[in-house]
């Protein structure tokens, strides 16, 4: 049926943060019938239910079943059909409004649904990032320039004989060291770490240290990135810095590449 107008428009695209609340209007023009209904078929507060059936249908258990979904009617609002719902989620959700006309039959407005964004309500302001690759945060960290020539050619005759030569990094708790200046000093409130995951050492590595962005496990923490003790793994020196960002109020993010690894994985 033509004349069937949403607001959020058709495929708009919107950013919302949990607190807010969103009103759907839903418009027929001309209006060719007083006794049809309105609804909005969304996933609006299924949040939990939709994270389910994502990862179930992912790992093979079931078949997605969209399950999710649910039709609220809208009310009749002079010559529109409104509904105001309230985002108390974190995630990324879908709607779109159809008509039921006297006869039974849905009328659907053409395009793709609306997309809702909602974020959590502590990141609407004060999102200042500090963006940490933690190898640079060893001895070296204030170094002009860390290239050694004579030690360049050394390395190159053993990496010809087929040596792994892993120069050494800065660690999770050096990076841990810093906070007080990222997060007192300079004021930040995240703490964005480059990749943190073990990267392939031998075969098909990139670089010196390997690239981070190859990781062989998403689950792990690079061996290179912690310090030995017989206390502690990496995955616990890794909470540890979580921690201390925590007690300073802060957040940490973290970046992954889920789309590829390293080849070992």
């Amino acid at each position: 049926m033509d004349g069937l107008i949403m607001s959020p428009a058709i495929g708009e695209k919107i950013l919302q943060y949990v607190g807010d609340r969103i009103c759907f209007t839903f418009v027929q023009s001309p209006v060719q019938s007083k006794s049809a209904k309105a609804f909005l078929r969304t996933n609006i507060g299924r949040a939990s239910g939709l994270r389910h059936d994502i990862i179930e249908g992912y790992s093979g258990h079931v078949a997605l079943t969209g399950t999710c979904w649910r039709d609220i009617p809208m009310r009749l609002d002079a010559d529109r059909w409104t509904v105001e719902l309230t985002l108390s989620e974190v995630g990324f959700f879908e709607a779109k409004a159809f008509l039921v006309d006297d006869q039974g039959r849905q009328h659907w407005p053409a395009g793709e649904n609306a997309g809702i964004t909602v974020h959590p309500s502590a990141y609407r302001t004060g999102n200042t990032i500090y963006c940490a690759f933690t190898r640079m945060f060893g001895e070296t960290k204030t170094a002009l320039s860390t290239q050694n020539e004579a030690l360049d050619l050394e390395l190159t005759k053993l990496d010809r004989q087929g040596y792994t030569v892993i120069p050494p990094s800065g660690k999770l708790r050096d990076l841990q060291r810093e906070l007080p200046h990222i997060f007192d000093t300079l004021g930040c409130k995240i703490l964005h770490l480059l990749p943190v995951n073990p990267t392939p050492t031998t075969y098909a590595r990139f670089g010196r240290f390997g690239s981070p962005y190859a990781g062989e496990d998403l689950t792990a923490i690079d061996p290179a990135l912690v310090e030995f003790d017989k206390r502690t793994t990496g995955v616990d020196q890794f909470c540890e810095l979580v921690s201390a960002v925590h007690l300073k109020g802060g957040r940490v993010f973290l970046d992954l590449v889920i789309n590829h690894t390293g080849w070992g994985s």
